[in-house]
């Protein structure tokens, strides 16, 4: 590559949320990771690295005595003090924060130009679209979509509204996110504004003994399906989100679209 190059791969690496973690190791860059956030546990290998942030924020001391030449930070989640510290440094920063499956694939792509394997990057954002092609074309309904209440806990209920990414798996799979049209992105709702639209069934994330719980909040009130799918897979904007689609599909494809 020669003078050609813009500027080097970089080297030393430290992602600062499980989700770039993730985007890190799909794009090809586990050689130059050096370091992670808490909860960076996949792929299992990531457990391995270094913790050097937490829900308590980063460790600015330890950061900047590992040298990096690259930071993966979390807009939506990383202190933008710091953040902005470390860019006063000098320090390379990558935001990440996609809302959709198309902008996870972006962050792929945009990871290549880092990546010492840039096509192992292109590759996972090809595949990523691709899978998201075949579940659109395979689950589309003919008829009414299914009505999905998406119920991230009990007490209070919060459910995500159309502008998230767990939203858009529901519609990737011929459902209707019953408060898509919520102002805010993470709404608390009540028992009554979910019983008055109707659901026909429930998504959450987390073990399956957690389909039990919700089954008993709801008791009397609802008996429709709940399905799960691991929090790692939903929760994370990373291209798990795409195995949780399946296992959501499938489940979907079940129930029948009558009123």
């Amino acid at each position: 590559m020669g003078s050609h190059q813009a500027k080097a791969t970089p080297q030393r690496v430290i992602s600062l949320a499980p989700h770039t973690t993730e985007l890190a190791y799909a794009a090809g860059m586990s050689e130059v990771l050096i370091a992670a956030s808490d909860y960076s546990d996949y792929p299992p290998e990531a457990s391995k690295l270094e913790k050097v942030a937490s829900w308590q924020g980063i460790n600015l001391e330890r950061v900047l005595a590992l040298k990096p030449d690259l930071i993966l930070a979390w807009r939506g989640g990383n202190p933008q003090k710091v953040l902005d510290q470390l860019s006063g440094f000098g320090i390379s920063l990558f935001y990440s924060d996609p809302q959709t499956i198309q902008q996870i694939a972006d962050n792929l792509n945009q990871l290549a130009n880092y990546s010492p394997k840039p096509a192992v990057a292109h590759q996972a954002a090809a595949k990523l679209l691709a899978d998201k092609q075949a579940l659109e074309q395979r689950y589309q309904r003919k008829g009414e979509p299914v009505r999905v209440f998406l119920q991230f806990s009990n007490q209070p209920l919060f459910t995500a509204s159309g502008k998230t990414l767990q939203s858009e798996v529901i519609s990737l799979c011929g459902g209707k996110n019953i408060f898509a049209d919520s102002p805010v992105p993470w709404p608390q709702v009540s028992r009554e504004q979910v019983l008055t639209r109707k659901p026909q069934l429930i998504v959450i994330a987390g073990e399956q003994e957690k389909i039990k719980n919700v089954q008993a909040f709801w008791r009397g009130q609802l008996d429709i399906p709940v399905v799960t799918v691991p929090e790692d897979w939903f929760n994370r904007s990373g291209p798990r989100i795409i195995q949780a689609a399946e296992v959501i599909c499938q489940k979907m494809s079940e129930i029948s679209s009558t009123p």
